[in-house]
């Protein structure tokens, strides 16, 4: 029987005393589970990194520069909406704004849009001189 024990031992890798005589490879060259997670997620992390930089931060600029021509709009300037009309503001309101998109027959039949601010997609300040 004793012969079967250290056999038994042997391909365990312990002797009859309870020792290990051979350690796992590499045991410390490999990274603790938390920073090795983090390594896993390292890609996952740059791909959302660089969607921001590429895709999102630059509506961001866009979105804030039409905020910033909208707020600066006054009478006489032409403008497009989302929907597509050309026109000249003849008054603002508030949120809204009076367009004059064109004439209706005569000079003095002229057609007029209320519109809100928010739907305006392009500000093109008129030019003075």
């Amino acid at each position: 029987m004793l012969e079967f024990e250290t056999i038994a031992a042997a391909a365990e890798g312990t002797t009859t005393a309870g020792t290990t005589t051979a350690e796992t490879p590499n045991a410390a060259q490999q990274p603790p589970g938390a920073a090795q997670a983090l390594v896993s997620f390292f890609p996952l992390i740059l791909i959302f990194v660089l969607m921001y930089v590429i895709m999102i931060r630059p509506q961001k600029k866009k979105e804030k520069a039409l905020k910033e021509k909208i707020s600066k709009m006054k009478v006489g300037d032409k403008v497009v909406t989302i929907g597509g009309i050309m026109g000249k503001i003849s008054k603002i309101k508030d949120d809204f704004v009076i367009l004059e998109s064109g004439n209706i027959g005569t000079q003095d039949e002229k057609s007029f849009i209320k519109m809100e601010k928010s739907s305006i997609r392009d500000v093109q300040s008129k030019i003075e001189g």
